[in-house]
């Protein structure tokens, strides 16, 4: 481990080294301060500042974050393609929108006693900015998967595979929490693009998550340094599950006087009856990843920027839960989702812990993509080759 300070880092070293990966912890810290919100509004009926702290905190690093990576793919262009080739690293650009998506609804939650209206139309067009760079992140990285990325073997594969493409349905079940906020046509269509973001994304995330069983059947656990990614596969369940019962929940206030008014209904139903089925699928792997990480736990589990997959999947599952215990009623989803808040908080605790301490010392910005034994071409050769491009 590097145990320099940051202080005695090269700012163009960290700059260069810069990876994707740190957007996770915006996602982790995002679903946290969310979390806070909807267990303190729908169970305890309190307001807790620290709620708002953690969302300026979160904007902070998204701003801090977002600026490195433009530095990097302005002052070291021919890192990007090497970036754009890893078939891991590479999939963390899946966590810009993603990361995205908490801020976004703080500006809805938090921003009109901070910011006044406005604060509304900031998280409207930040809503069709996250669209935006979904889909965009949807196509290329499984383009990239098929076209020039290599090492992609079933022994290779993870659940960071779901990272570029569970995007689309965050940002769906981000349309879901908005679209109520606003009058039709906007609200209406805020509803019917979340429809298409959602199926855009889920049923290619069932695709992977098979594969995934079958890579585990066949070849086992990965390395303990992925153990964390078992967590990942709460992620499209969780946020699938969201997304269907806050649509639904919206389309009964959003299509009222509208066309559509006569489905209003049907989909909440839906999103009732098909969260549940992805909510029960989802807790099948809640249960299997405590089991996987207890095991790795034995053998010692390294820190790296993956812990953050223990954050965001959970409190997803989360959000779902006290969604369904809003739904139904059922004091069963209310004590449950008070279990996983305290476990998601006591996870971003952990983590953030060690990631400002990881910040730091310096060790945790490396480029995975950078360095000779990805078994990539090396990085002066790969440049040597881009810049002839």
């Amino acid at each position: 481990m590097n145990t320099k300070f940051l202080s005695d880092k090269s700012l163009k070293e960290i700059i260069r080294n810069f990876t994707p990966n740190w957007f996770t912890l915006n996602m982790g810290t995002g679903i946290a301060f969310l979390t806070l919100h909807n267990i303190n509004a729908n169970i305890f009926d309190t307001q807790l500042l620290l709620g708002k702290s953690l969302w300026l905190i979160d904007i902070f690093f998204f701003v801090l974050f977002f600026t490195l990576l433009l530095a990097r793919m302005f002052l070291y262009p021919e890192t990007i393609m090497l970036m754009f080739k890893h078939p891991v690293q590479s999939m963390f650009l899946g966590a810009v929108p993603m990361a995205l998506v908490p801020i976004l609804e703080g500006f809805a939650i938090f921003g009109p006693s901070l910011f006044g209206n406005n604060s509304l139309n900031i998280a409207l067009y930040l809503w069709w900015i996250d669209a935006f760079l979904a889909v965009c992140v949807g196509w290329l990285l499984p383009y990239l998967m098929f076209s020039v990325q290599k090492n992609h073997k079933l022994e290779n594969m993870s659940a960071v595979w779901l990272l570029p493409i569970v995007a689309s349905e965050v940002t769906a079940s981000a349309g879901g929490m908005l679209a109520p906020y606003f009058a039709n046509p906007i609200a209406e269509a805020i509803l019917m693009v979340s429809y298409i973001l959602w199926a855009f994304s889920v049923p290619l995330a069932f695709s992977v998550l098979v594969i995934l069983f079958l890579r585990l059947v066949a070849h086992k656990l990965p390395d303990k340094a992925m153990a964390v990614t078992s967590w990942l596969t709460l992620g499209p369940l969780g946020t699938g599950a969201l997304g269907l019962l806050l649509l639904g929940h919206a389309a009964e206030k959003v299509l009222i006087g509208t066309n559509l008014e006569n489905i209003a209904t049907f989909l909440s139903n839906f999103g009732l009856i098909a969260g549940l089925l992805l909510w029960g699928y989802g807790l099948w792997w809640y249960v299997m990843a405590w089991i996987i990480t207890l095991k790795f736990f034995k053998d010692g589990l390294p820190f790296n920027m993956g812990w953050w997959g223990f954050t965001f999947p959970v409190g997803v599952f989360t959000a779902a839960t006290l969604q369904l215990w809003q739904a139904t009623g059922y004091d069963i989803f209310k004590y449950f989702s008070i279990v996983l808040s305290i476990q998601l908080a006591i996870f971003w605790i952990l983590v953030f812990t060690k990631t400002l301490k990881g910040m730091w010392s310096g060790y945790l910005f490396h480029a995975p993509c950078l360095s000779p034994e990805t078994g990539l071409p090396k990085p002066e050769e790969e440049c040597k080759k881009f810049s002839k491009k």
